[in-house]
C-alpha cells in the first residue's frame, strides 16, 4: 500500500499548507471563506502580481479603483480590504510586516523585460527564461477558461512606488528578506498570482525571488475586527459579503 506523503500528513494533521514559488513563476488555487494565505518574501525585494476572482462567478474579479477609493488610500497595508467589482470584499489585509503594496502600476510585459534584461525562451532557456507578469497570468487564467479580457488591474505586493513633483511614479525601498503579508479571506476565492518583476523594477539582472506561501485557517473574525471597521466602506462591504453569503 502506498503511504500517504508528508505533505498529505501536515495538511491533515497540522492543517497548514506551505509551498515555495520559485521567481519567474505563476501559481493559483481557490481559496475558501475562512482561511488565511500567509506570503514571505524570502530573499527579500520580491514583487507578487495577484489578481482575485469569485470562483462560481467568474465574471466577479479584483477592483483596484475601487479598493483604493473606498478605503481612501493609495498603498495598501494591514487593515484594509481587496474589494471586487461587486462592492464585496475578497480579502482582508490582517497582518503586514512591509506596510505598503500597490495597486496601480500593473503588470510586467514581454516588451519590459526585453528592454530591461534581454530576450532568453523556455526552449533555450528552461527554467532561467525570463518570464513576464502578463504572460505568467494568462496562463494560469486559461486553467479557468479565462482569457486576456478576463484580466483586470492587478495587486503588486512588496513594491513601494512613489512619486516625484511632475507626478512620475518609481519603485522604491524593496522589501527585506523575511517580510510577510497575510490575507484573511472573506468568501471563496480563486487566487491567481506570479513572481515576475514589477514594470518599474529597477534591478541590472533578472530578479528570479522566490515567495513561500502558508495557507491555514484564520482565527474568527469578531465585531470589533480592526479590518470591518477600518472606515465605515469596510462595514458595508462586510455587509454585502453577509447578503451574499444568507441561507449558507
Amino acid at each position: 500500500m502506498l503511504q500517504p506523503s508528508k505533505t498529505y500528513h501536515q495538511l491533515i494533521n497540522d492543517k497548514v499548507y506551505q509551498t515555495t514559488i520559485p521567481g519567474a513563476s505563476h501559481w493559483s488555487l481557490v481559496i475558501r471563506k475562512g482561511c488565511q494565505l500567509t506570503i514571505k518574501d524570502i530573499e527579500g525585494g520580491a514583487n507578487v502580481g495577484m489578481l482575485f476572482y469569485n470562483p462560481y462567478q467568474l465574471s466577479e474579479k479584483y477592483n483596484a479603483p475601487d479598493t483604493l477609493k473606498c478605503q481612501h488610500t493609495f498603498k495598501l497595508t494591514k487593515n484594509h480590504c481587496l474589494y471586487s467589482d461587486m462592492g464585496r470584499i475578497f480579502c482582508s489585509i490582517t497582518e503586514d510586516t512591509f506596510g505598503w503594496h500597490e495597486s496601480v502600476c500593473g503588470n510586467s510585459h514581454s516588451s519590459h523585460i526585453k528592454e530591461k534584461f534581454g530576450e532568453k525562451d523556455y526552449q533555450k532557456d528552461h527554467n532561467q527564461w525570463l518570464q513576464n507578469g502578463y504572460d505568467s497570468f494568462l496562463v494560469e487564467l486559461a486553467k479557468y477558461d479565462l482569457q486576456a479580457q478576463h484580466m483586470a488591474s492587478n495587486l503588486n505586493l512588496f513594491s513601494k512606488v512613489v512619486t516625484d513633483d511632475m507626478g512620475k511614479l518609481a519603485l522604491v525601498e524593496p522589501s527585506p528578506a523575511g517580510s510577510t503579508v497575510t490575507l484573511r479571506f472573506e468568501m471563496d476565492t480563486l487566487v491567481v498570482l506570479h513572481t515576475c518583476p514589477h514594470p518599474l523594477t529597477q534591478a541590472t539582472e533578472y530578479p528570479f525571488t522566490p515567495i513561500e506561501l502558508s495557507l491555514s485557517q484564520a482565527p474568527e473574525m469578531t465585531m470589533d475586527d480592526p479590518c470591518m471597521n477600518h472606515c465605515p466602506e469596510n462595514q458595508r462591504g462586510f455587509e454585502n459579503n453577509a447578503l451574499y453569503h444568507f441561507g449558507l
